[in-house]
């Protein structure tokens, strides 16, 4: 009987980058304000190539979900994990 070789595994491309403690406190600062003050700022998303520009809505606890309004109204629900930055509008 031949013994079976393994094949390599893939390395699988992580769901959300891995941050430190203090840049998630700043991005959740940033976001707690733009909700309580309306603000409007621009969020890198991981994995898109385009840049969000709006203001958040809600941000769900449960789902970590944060509900984004763009400039037309439609909303855009992103996992918190997966904004990278937020820096204001120019």
């Amino acid at each position: 009987m031949a013994a079976k070789t393994k094949t390599p595994a893939k390395k699988k491309e992580p769901k959300h980058l891995d941050r430190d403690e203090f840049d998630l406190e700043e991005i959740a600062y940033t976001l707690t304000e733009s909700m309580q003050e309306n603000k409007i700022y621009t969020y890198t998303i991981y994995k898109h190539d385009e840049l969000l520009e709006g203001t958040v809505v809600k941000m769900d606890a449960n789902t970590k979900l944060i509900h984004i309004k763009d400039r037309y109204m439609g909303i855009h629900k992103i996992h918190f994990l997966d904004i990278l930055k937020v820096s204001n509008v120019e």
